[in-house]
């Protein structure tokens, strides 16, 4: 099979569509579970005995459930025995209008295109997996003939090596600022690189060796990317004896300041292997999954191990899981984890699997090699999923304690503002500037699992009558664009994105601005609450909570509503505040010069040498553009007419 031809391909699953057979049949006016069963009737009518992926779909045409099947007819008809079926599948039958089907060649390609489709949809009836960011890599880039070594997230389209993943961006900081100790490769960009006339302060701390300006050359820096590659591959004691002996042969010559370099070489070196507490020698590449339940809620942790080294754990928490045997939960997070992860060759797991073997064949297919999945029984192996089983156990406990806190907490919320239920989503704005520049809105999420990350949101100040500086018009103009995009969205407000309560930093009149652009735009139902510091601002605990019709109220200052208020209110504060810094760092690399057609970097750094400001550019004499080194005189006459259009 072709790479463009598998499911998992990027447009495999529209591709699918349009090549197989696609059944959407209605159901007629019956209670809900005969209406349910008979629409499934009218499928299984016209469908096929091969293998594929069906889609269950409510009378709105949102997706329930996405399944696959080695034989759909056979699988699909289990769906009309209703009395055989849990509740939790009885519920989807009942809200079940329609079904989509789409054939596969093999089970296997129907295993990946249902991972696909499960992250694409998010369907209530299907086991989720909660945290779907990126996982980070570190990217040895081979497009340059100085190979530069870096952070990477996301597609991996950039030619060169990867290592990862890395449980966390700071895991893979750490790693990535020991490597460049370790083996001295430079992380510049390749415009930095070649724009460089002396070196930078990397060289001078000893974490690059400075190819930028010749200090090294081609030949002497792929040996230390060679080296690099050996440690990153697992083989960290080939490096390591060959560090100790070119350190002791420089001792004995009496070079001493190169022995210092080898030693801080061999320090970094020893600091990224302290840091695998994980014992994984051996191993290979590896990632160990162990899944612990408790009170109805699972916890999964993993850990990374390549080349016998540990890159990380992290744990995860699967939604809907409720009924749905361990076994099958572990089984539908490995397909969904792998949907976008390349797989390592050996995954080693606490126990039997649902789909075992299908899983394996999906993911060798995937891989283009031989992936293998492990139940260890003793040994090393049984010991790190016993490892990794304390550690799913430990992330549970941790998670159900901060749950029953928050629950609380939330109750104690509902109850202090009046609201009509315990709020699932809570929306926190912010506005970030400067004297009215790089103008800034911003917008938080939570919720009784925690900060919804993925769900932040910034909007940059853009509408000319939005004057810099008034607090209530950038208020005003980041309501109206989000309710506005609500309304055209989720008009029926369906899909959980409509917020239960917006909480505002800010006093009585920031709170009358947000009143009154929900009323001009026909939301009455969302309750909003101003919090804003009290008259003794440099004390803690003195917040104000504004209620429209001017109500306030405080909370005692060791309330734990007030804590988690506090809380939000500044993570608000801090996601505006890095969003402001982010576009002010971006507007001062940034010039009217990066406008003009055919200013390049050089010429661009030659004017602003010469003239000190793009602004002296910009108001200069054509005579005094003729001056500036570099720039000929058909460029100057371009520059003088680009800034002083003739009418």
């Amino acid at each position: 099979m072709s790479k463009a031809d598998r499911p998992d391909h990027p447009g495999a699953a529209e591709r699918f569509n349009e090549e197989q057979a696609t059944y959407a049949v209605r159901g007629a006016d019956l209670p809900d579970l005969e209406a349910g069963v008979a629409a499934i009737r009218e499928v299984l009518k016209t469908l096929p005995s091969r293998p594929g992926v069906y889609r269950m779909q409510d009378a709105r045409g949102d997706v329930l459930y996405v399944g696959k099947a080695r034989a759909l007819k056979n699988r699909v008809t289990n769906y009309t025995q209703v009395t055989k079926l849990p509740k939790r599948l009885q519920r989807m039958v009942a809200q079940t209008r329609s079904m989509t089907i789409v054939t596969t060649r093999t089970e296997a390609e129907a295993l990946l295109l249902e991972a696909q489709l499960i992250k694409r949809f998010r369907p209530p009836y299907n086991v989720l997996l909660r945290d779907d960011k990126s996982f980070p890599f570190i990217l040895l880039r081979e497009d340059h003939e100085f190979p530069r070594i870096q952070k990477h997230r996301g597609a991996r389209r950039i030619k060169g090596q990867y290592y990862g993943p890395f449980a966390s961006a700071g895991s893979v900081t750490r790693t990535l600022n020991a490597l460049q100790k370790l083996f001295l490769l430079r992380s510049c960009s390749d415009s930095f690189f070649a724009n460089r006339s002396r070196p930078c302060l990397l060289y001078q701390i000893k974490r690059c060796s400075a190819p930028c300006v010749g200090r090294i050359d081609a030949g002497e820096y792929g040996e230390l990317v060679d080296e690099a590659k050996e440690f990153l591959a697992g083989k960290s004691t080939g490096v390591q004896s060959r560090l100790s002996k070119l350190m002791v042969q420089a001792a004995e010559k009496q070079d001493y300041e190169l022995a210092a370099v080898y030693r801080d070489r061999l320090r970094a070196l020893t600091y990224i292997q302290g840091s695998q507490t994980v014992h994984a020698e051996g191993l290979g590449d590896a990632d160990v999954f162990a899944l612990a339940c408790k009170a109805g809620s699972m916890s999964i942790q993993a850990f990374f191990i390549r080349g016998g080294q540990n890159w990380g754990h992290r744990a995860f928490f699967p939604m809907h899981t409720n009924d749905v045997p361990e076994g099958e939960v572990l089984s539908s997070f490995l397909v969904q984890f792998y949907e976008d992860m390349p797989p390592p060759r050996r995954i080693l797991v606490d126990r039997e699997i649902a789909d075992r073997e299908l899983l394996e064949e999906a993911l060798s297919e995937r891989a283009e090699r031989k992936v293998v999945i492990e139940i260890p029984q003793r040994g090393a192996r049984r010991k790190l999923l016993d490892q990794a089983k304390r550690n799913a156990e430990e992330a549970l406990d941790r998670r159900l304690a901060e749950t029953t806190t928050q629950g609380k907490i939330l109750h104690d919320l509902a109850e202090t503002f009046e609201l009509a239920d315990v709020p699932k989503r809570i929306e926190v704005y912010d506005n970030s500037h400067i004297m009215g520049t790089n103008a800034i809105g911003a917008m938080i999420v939570a919720g009784p699992e925690g900060f919804r990350k993925n769900n932040y949101r910034k909007f940059n100040i853009k509408r000319p009558e939005t004057q810099p500086g008034d607090d209530f018009a950038m208020m005003r103009e980041v309501l109206e664009r989000r309710f506005a995009r609500l309304e055209k969205e989720d008009p029926d407000r369906q899909t959980g994105e409509w917020p239960d309560l917006l909480l505002i930093d800010g006093g009585r009149g920031q709170l009358s601005a947000v009143c009154e652009v929900m009323e001009e735009m026909g939301v009455h139902d969302v309750p909003v609450v101003g919090v804003a510091k009290g008259p003794h601002h440099g004390r803690e605990g003195r917040e104000v909570f504004h209620l429209p019709g001017g109500r306030e109220i405080t909370l005692p200052t060791n309330s734990a509503l007030l804590f988690y208020l506090q809380r939000l209110r500044d993570e608000a504060h801090r996601f505006a505040i890095d969003a402001h810094r982010a576009k002010r760092s971006k507007s001062l690399t940034t010039s009217t010069l990066d406008e003009v057609p055919g200013i390049g970097p050089n010429r661009k750094r030659s004017l602003l040498m010469h003239f000190g400001t793009a602004r002296a550019v910009k108001g200069a004499a054509l005579d005094d553009l003729e001056k500036a080194p570099g720039i000929s005189k058909a460029m100057a006459r371009q520059l003088y007419d680009y800034f002083h259009p003739r009418g």
